[in-house]
């Protein structure tokens, strides 16, 4: 099911993307069509947005993938950069973060972070599930982050997990037990 809703929000999150024109060429004639003119980068938030990335991609092959890194510290809720696998200019003009679940949204804080100061002028969130208290928290950092999600859950509990949510996304989409 991730993969079909990545697809849908995918979607959604690429409708307002600039396309130019470009030729096309089939065995039978060549005909006028349309490219992306702004350069695409996906970014998942390691390791559930993993799970998003191939359907993206089936969208949009001619974007580029890179990898942050990010877990949450389950004493504060924040999060914690552990890996970035970023080039050293900034190719693209749009990145699509990926990442199932928008809780505290202190992770999607901290990619969007990374990939401004990295040069990015538009960054999109993806997530399958979010609570309004990530989104709120998200575009008051970010007013200029657009955010994309299937379902919002009103709420997060003690813990700052979504209630009621899916459980670790990680877990549910690789089928990994939890481990407590």
């Amino acid at each position: 099911l991730a993969r079909q809703l990545a697809v849908l929000l995918a979607y959604e999150a690429t409708q307002d993307l600039q396309l130019k024109p470009s030729t096309v060429t089939t065995p039978l004639a060549t005909m006028q069509g349309a490219a992306l003119a702004e350069r695409v980068g996906i970014v998942p938030i390691l390791r559930a947005g993993l799970g998003m990335v191939d359907p993206v991609v089936d969208l949009i092959p001619e974007a580029e993938v890179w990898h942050l890194g990010l877990y949450r510290d389950e004493d504060t809720a924040e999060p914690v950069e552990y890996y970035s696998k970023l080039p050293p200019n900034r190719p693209v003009d749009v990145a699509l973060v990926l990442d199932p679940m928008l809780a505290t949204g202190g992770s999607a804080i901290a990619a969007i972070d990374v990939l401004k100061r990295w040069g990015v002028a538009r960054c999109k969130l993806l997530s399958i599930i979010a609570a309004q208290p990530g989104i709120d928290r998200v575009t008051s950092q970010f007013p200029d982050a657009q955010i994309y999600v299937c379902a919002i859950d009103p709420e997060l509990n003690d813990r700052k997990f979504i209630v009621p949510g899916l459980g670790d996304a990680g877990d549910r989409i690789f089928n990994t037990p939890v481990i407590s």
